[in-house]
């Protein structure tokens, strides 16, 4: 077993780290297809956030009944499937590229998002269990930490392969690349050792029955309508990055100069991402979530409301303050939930749907009044963080109970 101090079980968790890498290339993938996209496909902002919907959409239908597969066939088992499932998804890119079907494209996004989908249901909850609890944190944050260094290798190659040296918009190549790489990843872990983890899932599994027994566990049920509104605030935020870098009255970058502020703004959140999992030995994660969220909220206003020559800056220090936050959020609402914790772990994906819902928002106001200010859309967003973060923080100093039947 594994403390903050003591050994680590790093075979397993390294394999976790590994395939969030790659989780972290796909998901980044959606921040340059938005904008390639819609130059390829002629698309208004909020046509071309029809990528985000039906990425994320997966995740309203999918986590339960993902969940009901782990239960049966493990970890492993469920890691194996999802990457395999997103190397089908990565090979539909290929016909949607050469009958130029933003349908087919959208469907690709649907099955890649499935087997995001499974990989987070699956590989989140088991690295924290790789350990003593009071590691989970640091657990959690550490794999992904290789999440962000997949969203930080991404831009500039994706941007590379989909534009090429005559700038020709051709982009299923990055999905061939990725494409491959989860099939190899897939065929390693097959022929792995890793923990015998398989959770047991309790009668009545379905959704309402979790909304009702989610209720006994307050950090879970709020943690799970702030994971709504922050995935739809990072959505937001990432999906419109270069878009935002483009625009004229802002910074008029052209594609490859926009992609590598991406790629500066993923590196700041790997970095600290990083060098955060030492801030959870001195600083509960509730107060770190309200700090960081805080740091969101402030850069965002002046991402929306000032026209400076920092502007392009704020967007990469908006990395530095989003760096810990899925990765807490997510560890904080499981956390004192027991045998809950699987169905909560269900829950928390399920509310990653938010990611479907912000981003048209916040394109329907890009087209109406402009991208600088459609930002305020996930700065309201980030509040509901910050207020999370505080709730926790005083749960963490007693004031609430960590669970149902027990109390600090």
């Amino acid at each position: 077993m594994m403390s903050l101090e003591g050994k680590h079980q790093w075979k397993p968790l390294l394999l976790v780290a590994y395939v969030f890498l790659f989780v972290g290339a796909i998901i980044c993938m959606n921040d340059i297809l938005l904008p390639s996209l819609k130059n390829f496909f002629q698309l208004s902002y909020t046509q071309a956030t029809r990528i985000q919907q039906s990425f994320y959409l997966v995740y309203l239908v999918f986590p339960i009944p993902i969940a009901y597969y782990i239960s049966r066939y493990g970890y492993k088992i469920g890691l194996i499937t999802a990457l395999g499932i997103c190397t089908i998804g990565c090979g539909i890119f290929i016909p949607a590229y050469f009958t130029s079907s933003y349908v087919l494209v959208l469907i690709a996004l649907f099955v890649v998002s499935i087997g995001v989908t499974l990989i987070n249901v699956a590989a989140n909850p088991l690295a924290t269990m790789l350990g003593t609890p009071e590691g989970a944190h640091a657990r959690i944050n550490f794999v992904q930490v290789f999440s962000r260094i997949g969203y930080s290798i991404t831009p500039i190659l994706g941007t590379h392969l989909i534009y090429g040296a005559n700038n020709s918009i051709t982009f299923y190549k990055p999905y061939m690349g990725l494409g491959i790489g989860t099939f190899l990843l897939a065929i390693f872990i097959f022929f792995s050792v890793m923990p015998a983890f398989k959770p047991a899932i309790a009668k009545g599994f379905s959704l309402i029955s979790i909304l009702k027994e989610s209720k006994k566990y307050p950090q879970l049920f709020w943690g799970a309508v702030t994971m709504f509104f922050y995935v739809g605030a990072e959505a937001c935020t990432a999906g419109f990055f270069i878009n935002y870098l483009q625009d004229k009255s802002i910074a008029g970058f052209d594609a490859d100069e926009a992609a590598k502020f991406l790629t500066y703004y993923y590196i700041a959140a790997t970095i600290i991402g990083f060098v955060s999992i030492y801030f959870f030995r001195f600083f509960s994660a509730g107060k770190l979530l309200a700090f960081f969220g805080t740091g969101m909220v402030i850069l965002l206003l002046l991402i929306a409301l000032t026209n400076a020559l920092w502007n392009p800056y704020y967007m990469i220090g908006l990395g530095v303050f989003i760096s810990i936050l899925f990765p807490t959020l997510f560890s904080l609402g499981i956390e004192g939930t027991g045998n809950f914790t699987e169905k909560g772990s269900a829950l928390l994906n399920i509310a990653i749907v938010g990611g479907a819902f912000f981003p048209p928002l916040q394109g329907m106001i890009a087209d109406a009044n402009g991208i600088q200010i459609s930002y305020l859309v996930p700065t309201l967003c980030f509040l509901v963080v910050v207020t999370y973060g505080l709730f926790c923080a005083r749960r963490a100093n007693g004031t609430y109970a960590i669970n149902p039947t027990e109390k600090k």
